[in-house]
């Protein structure tokens, strides 16, 4: 007995099965199914593996590698501010700092301090240290605090690009911490070789970039409900003998925040075809006011035994994209040679019972952050 698990897009008047065969060589899919068999109760057990994810991991990544500190250049220059001094020979041995003209960015009055010789209060020997200090705060609501997103930069005019220096932390400027920067800003050995390019002409040029981080006063909230009300669906499927070479769908259901629909075809599917019969779950629209997300479905898909408790049934959980016709199940819940075996007590009065319990669905809502 074979399962299969895939991905199915509907099609009018075309069977699931016609639909991937037009698709599963073009878009080489996969599928994996895993099957346990206890003796006691015989469920079948689905994992679905999603291919074309397009997810790769750098297996030489190093979290501490990665963390303080980075450099690189870039050609665009920087948005909130640029310093250029020339002649800068002139200042090269001074060790008091330059204080640039006030501007403007992001809301906010600003300056650029720039440590020619380093700032030895903040490890800056021999380096070139710069700082953005916020100015005029005395207008500012008392307790006031603004998080920036701070950039600053070196020009190259030999690559004609902007070194790039940030550590991607939120800087904190309250009336206690004016003034953020970076002490190493660059190697005053590498500032003034010629052969760099940052020292052109004997003229060198600051920027800064000034971002306000704003909190988020929303966020996106996946809940997961086990046993949700409602959540057995009966489906029950008269004159099957009558049904055509197709796939046919039950009514929609709703549970929780998303209607979902069974769909199976008489004579197979897939690797079952033409000796056993499927049975998939496919998720359609969300309700009314809904947040419109991916949604995680556990489901129990039965072929009920119309005589005894000894169902046929398959565990499926995957997640369901956004938009409908996305079908997970199995194409053999059952060989159809058992199906019509009238003792087996599956198919009576030429009719089959399918059943639906949504084990475990994911709703999403927007909270307050």
């Amino acid at each position: 007995m074979s399962l299969c698990l895939y991905k199915c897009t509907l099609f009018p008047n075309k069977t699931i099965s016609q639909n991937m065969n037009n698709q599963k060589w073009s878009i080489g899919f996969i599928s994996l199914a895993f099957l346990f068999i206890t003796s006691s109760s015989a469920e079948f057990i689905i994992q679905q593996v999603t291919k074309g994810r397009g997810i790769e991991y750098n297996s030489s990544y190093s979290l501490e590698e990665n963390l303080g500190v980075t450099r690189e250049l870039r050609e665009e220059r920087p948005s909130s501010k640029i310093v250029t001094i020339t002649s800068f020979s002139v200042i090269k041995g001074r060790g008091e700092p330059y204080e640039s003209s006030v501007f403007e960015a992001a809301g906010y009055k600003w300056r650029l301090v720039l440590y020619v010789n380093g700032n030895k209060n903040d490890g800056g020997n021999d380096h070139i240290s710069l700082y953005a200090r916020i100015e005029e705060t005395n207008s500012l609501p008392l307790g006031w605090e603004v998080n920036v997103d701070l950039k600053l930069f070196v020009h190259n005019g030999k690559l004609h690009k902007y070194l790039t220096v940030t550590d991607g932390l939120v800087k904190r400027y309250n009336n206690a911490k004016k003034e953020w920067g970076f002490g190493q800003l660059i190697p005053r050995s590498t500032f003034y070789n010629a052969n760099e390019g940052y020292l052109d002409q004997d003229t060198g040029s600051f920027g800064a970039e000034i971002f306000i981080v704003k909190p988020a006063q929303q966020q996106e909230k996946v809940t997961f409900i086990s046993n949700p009300p409602n959540n057995v669906f009966t489906w029950k499927i008269l004159r099957f003998s009558t049904l055509e070479d197709k796939f046919y769908y039950s009514d929609d259901f709703l549970v929780e925040d998303r209607y979902w629909r069974l769909g199976f075809n008489p004579k197979g599917d897939g690797g079952g075809r033409p000796h056993a019969l499927p049975i998939f779950l496919f998720a359609q629209g969300h309700k009314a006011n809904a947040v419109a997300t991916n949604t995680w479905g556990a489901v129990n898909l039965r072929l009920k035994n119309q005589r005894s408790t000894n169902h046929r049934q398959i565990y499926s959980a995957a997640w369901y994209p956004i938009g409908s016709g996305y079908g997970v199940g199995v194409n053999n819940i059952i060989l159809l040679a058992d199906l019509n075996d009238a003792s087996k007590g599956y198919l009576v009065n030429d009719a089959i019972i399918f059943e639906a319990e949504m084990v475990k669905v994911s709703i999403t809502n927007i909270v307050s952050a």
